[in-house]
Formats: C-alpha cells, sequence, structure tokens
C-alpha cells in the first residue's frame, strides 16, 4: 500500500457518510487535519445535509454514490450500525479506504465480510473505537506496561441518550470497553458471563458484564442509562500496582509501594492533552498513505462485536432494524 513520494505529499482526500452527532464532529475534524481535504459529506436528510455543508463549507450530497463520485480517496462511515455493511462494501468496491465506526457492523458475519472485501481489495480499513485514543487510556496502558494484569473494572454509566433508538448499552457503550479490555491486556476475551436487562427501555439499558481474557485476566463492565450523570473509569490491579483512569476528567493515578502495615504510595500520573477524535483520524490518515497498520484493524472490530453478541446470546431479539434504502445513508 506504499505510494509514490508525490501521492505521499499531496493531500488525502476524504468525505464522511452520515453526519449526525458523530459524523458532524468527523467532518469538523477533517476540515482542520493537516494532510486531509475534506471533500463533502453525505446524508438523505436534506436539512441536516444543508446545515453542516454550511457550517463547514463543504459539499453535500443525499447518497454514497454521489459522494464517491466527487473524488473522494477515503471514506468515514458514521451511518447507523445497520447501514455499515451494505455501506462499507460499496466504498471498498469502488477502490475506497475506510474508517467505520464503533461498532464495525451489527453481526459478526456482516463484519467478517468487510474485513475480507478491504483486504482483498488491498484498501485500509480502520475501525473507529475512538476510546482507544483518550489520552487517560493511554497513560493507564503506559503505567502497566510490562506488568502481570489481575484484573481490570471498567465503569461506563450515564443517562438514556434521546437519540438512541436501534441498539441497547452492550452495543453502544460496552463495545467500547470489551475493546480497552483487549488493548489493555494484548489478549482477546474467551469467557463471558453477561447480566443484561431492559429496565425502563425496550433494548437493554443496564449490563454487568464478567469477563477472563486468553491470558488470565478477569474483567468486569459495569454500564446503564439509568445513572443521572456520566461516569467513565477504569481500575486495573496489577501485581505491583493499582492504577486509577477517569476518562472524563483525565486524570490517572496510581498506587503502589505497598508496605506489610497496609500504607501505599500514591502519585498523579502526566496526561496529555489531545482531541482523541483528532488522533483517531491523523492515525487512519498514516494508514492510507501506508505508514503504519490501522491503529484500530478490522479484525479488532470483529473480535469486540463477537464479544458483545455473546454478551446478548440469552437476551431477547431486538426489533427489526428500519428500512432504508441502500442508496441514502441516515443521519446518526
Amino acid at each position: 500500500m506504499a505510494q509514490s513520494p508525490a501521492a505521499e505529499s499531496a493531500p488525502i482526500r476524504v468525505g464522511v457518510i452520515g453526519v449526525g452527532v458523530m459524523g458532524y464532529n468527523h467532518a469538523r475534524v477533517l476540515g482542520d487535519l493537516p494532510g486531509a481535504q475534506m471533500v463533502g459529506i453525505a446524508d438523505p436528510d436534506e436539512g441536516q445535509r444543508g446545515r453542516v455543508s454550511a457550517l463547514l463549507g463543504c459539499t453535500g450530497v443525499g447518497s454514497v454514490d454521489e459522494l464517491i463520485a466527487l473524488g473522494v480517496d477515503a471514506l468515514v462511515i458514521a451511518a447507523p450500525t445497520h447501514l455499515h455493511h451494505d455501506v462499507a462494501l460499496a466504498a471498498i468496491a469502488a477502490g475506497k479506504h475506510v474508517l467505520v465506526e464503533k461498532p464495525i457492523a451489527p453481526t459478526v458475519a456482516e463484519a467478517e465480510a468487510i474485513v475480507a472485501a478491504a483486504k482483498a481489495k488491498g484498501v485500509a480499513l480502520m475501525v473507529g473505537h475512538v476510546e482507544r485514543f483518550n489520552p487517560a487510556v493511554e497513560a493507564v496502558k503506559n503505567a502497566i506496561r510490562g506488568e502481570e494484569i489481575l484484573s481490570i473494572g471498567i465503569t461506563r454509566v450515564g443517562p438514556f441518550p434521546p437519540r438512541m433508538s436501534n441498539v441497547g448499552v452492550v452495543i453502544d457503550l460496552a463495545v467500547h470497553d470489551i475493546d480497552l479490555i483487549c488493548h489493555f491486556t494484548g489478549s482477546h476475551i474467551v469467557d463471558v458471563q453477561p447480566q443484561v436487562k431492559a429496565a425502563v427501555a425496550d433494548r437493554e439499558d443496564i449490563a454487568l458484564l464478567q469477563f477472563r481474557t486468553a491470558n488470565g485476566v478477569l474483567a468486569h463492565i459495569n454500564t446503564n442509562w439509568l445513572t443521572p450523570f456520566k461516569a467513565r473509569t477504569v481500575h486495573v490491579a496489577t501485581r505491583n500496582k493499582y492504577v486509577i483512569g477517569d476518562l472524563l476528567t483525565r486524570q490517572v493515578t496510581e498506587c503502589f509501594d505497598y508496605k506489610p502495615d497496609g500504607s501505599y504510595s500514591m502519585r498523579h500520573l502526566p496526561v496529555a492533552y489531545a482531541e482523541p477524535l483528532r488522533v483517531e483520524l491523523t492515525r487512519f490518515l498514516e494508514a492510507v498513505r501506508g505508514g503504519r497498520d490501522p491503529a484500530v484493524s478490522g479484525e479488532d472490530g470483529v473480535a469486540a462485536i463477537a464479544t458483545a453478541m455473546r454478551c446478548l446470546d440469552n437476551f431477547p431479539a431486538p426489533k427489526s432494524a428500519p428500512e432504508t434504502p441502500l442508496r441514502v445513508v441516515a443521519a446518526g
């Protein structure tokens, strides 16, 4: 996937498919990102499309095909999850590099089909697990590097999001932390013990999930849409230290030097300042140029959705996704 020196210096022409909250943010960052040229957006909602294209000063079109016809090199797919498979395959078939928002697809089979298509076409495929690029996550990862990890506990809770309609907390929230568990441990999840419940919504809004990784780390995720405030915390216990990361305030604390009397030392670790989405998109551009592998591979995305679906094995099947024509992409 290496490019010529001339190609390496030229800006990468990028488009965004779906400009709801996340898609708008992708387009906003791309419009100010060195090495990228924000070509246009695609969304069937004429009003939303017009607002975003006016705000960002880029072309707005109503379909995937129209966006591809503008001459993009790469596409960010921020459409609703049930459209990811068809839209990604269309983009890949046209030879475009693709960043697909998390989760990569609603089923393992569709996720694997996207990965296979990208490999066959020789294009870069990256999955938008943006939490990987949170500076607090990087600080935690650095603090536990080389340590024997014993357990990981992650809490991701908050109020019900009015925009959410076709997935529950496992797919919307816990999939972030399933990916982080694999990222922190350098392993994959082998055992899943889920407890999920729909308390006030049609889909699961409470999930208490327990895991064991292939390298023996025990982990759990507590997530819900019932808490009146947002909380995003990571606790990692290793043989020699205990690391606490607040992913919202981006404060990371390390407890270490345990004494027989129960005392220990504590310090706050330095956390860099960076916008996670900007870092993610920078890494995507690097993968498009062939300078490095995608930071979150298609296989990583498949592993995350596969584990998330295992957590829902015994939960009632969700209602069918709304029908949306392939040629247009709903906001999301």
